[in-house]
């Protein structure tokens, strides 16, 4: 757990963002999905399990809404990984997507995997792809993603060097450009069903992003024409005004435009298919949420069962789903979602 100088620092820097947030927004996401005639948002399932196994990562981007990078020493224990296995031995969950940081570098990540790979159910890994040349120890990645079948998504912001540099940082894309290579060779983003490789879009700047489809049709053609790389899909995601991307908002004197640019394209049929409706999102510290976003802002989910250790199906399902207003980062357009666009 997290000591309480620690806890104390985190919620006033959580509080602090969401206060931000609710004096750049002209309307509040409450008021405006309330004129739309929707009071509160309720779950439809719980069907995904979101597990952060920590902040530590071998990037520092700077679009990152966690935070992550080399010195942040939140990892997940194992025995937060052990409760996180019972209930998905409970059969709730038919998907479990694992994330960071760098989820890779927790010391338990291969166990975990090994172990989530008894269940029928599909396993997800965001995976930065630089992780797999950082170090040997690393090297393994992409044979063990193969023989348990991980579905990896990754982030490229761009097909070119300098925008994705620009983004993740210095040698990142040409780093990530043979990570993909390494994917490719053991068979992934070809014709196997079961070795899936998607990327994911983020905008470099306060911008929402383009059209999934036209983008997606033309990563794929550059990334094979210039290095033939392969890969199944494009996720668009946009960029939430959370964290290192709200100091960056703040810093350029964006936030207020940023927010009416979400604000401006808020489309209601958006809501239905927000991904909070039918995931659980676990925090490091095992604390359970209605999406990754609400926990990089402390808010943890609406019932006395907040914790992996008192979880329960039912007392999830029956919960009020929690609401501030970055959720104008998911509604805007044709929404946004770890999956990408949700319209």
């Amino acid at each position: 757990m997290k000591s309480l100088k620690a806890q104390k620092h985190f919620l006033s820097q959580s509080n602090l963002q969401l206060m931000e947030l609710e004096k750049a927004s002209k309307v509040s996401f409450f008021e405006k999905i309330s004129s739309e005639g929707c009071l509160k948002i309720t779950p439809q399932s719980a069907s995904i399990l979101q597990i952060n196994l920590g902040k530590m990562c071998n990037q520092v981007c700077k679009h990152c809404h966690v935070d992550a990078g080399p010195d942040r020493k939140e990892i997940m224990q194992k025995e937060v990984m052990l409760k996180c296995l019972t209930v998905v031995s409970k059969g709730d969950f038919n998907i479990v997507d694992l994330t960071g940081g760098a989820p890779e570098m927790n010391p338990n990540f291969k166990w975990f995997v090994e172990m989530l790979s008894k269940f029928k159910l599909k396993i997800i890994v965001r995976c930065n792809l630089t992780i797999i040349l950082a170090n040997k120890k690393f090297h393994y990645l992409p044979a063990f993603f193969k023989k348990h079948k991980v579905e990896i998504v990754s982030s490229l912001p761009h097909f070119s060097a300098n925008r994705t540099n620009a983004q993740r940082g210095n040698n990142v894309f040409e780093k990530s450009i043979k990570a993909l290579k390494l994917l490719n060779d053991v068979g992934y983003g070809k014709d196997d069903e079961d070795l899936v490789l998607n990327l994911v879009y983020n905008p470099t700047g306060a911008i929402l992003p383009s059209n999934q489809e036209l983008m997606q049709k033309q990563y794929k053609k550059e990334l094979k024409k210039r290095f033939n790389i392969d890969f199944n899909s494009l996720f668009t995601i946009t960029n939430m005004p959370i964290s290192r991307f709200l100091d960056f908002l703040i810093k350029m004197d964006y936030l207020n435009e940023y927010m009416d640019r979400l604000i401006d394209s808020f489309n209601p049929l958006s809501i239905n298919g927000l991904m909070c409706k039918e995931m659980v999102s676990v925090s490091w510290d095992g604390y359970l949420y209605d999406c990754d976003f609400n926990q990089m802002l402390d808010i943890k989910i609406k019932s006395d069962a907040n914790h992996i250790n008192s979880y329960t199906n039912k007392k999830i399902l029956s919960r009020e789903i929690q609401m501030a207003n970055h959720c104008f980062g998911c509604t805007s357009g044709n929404g946004s979602s770890c999956g990408g666009e949700t319209l």
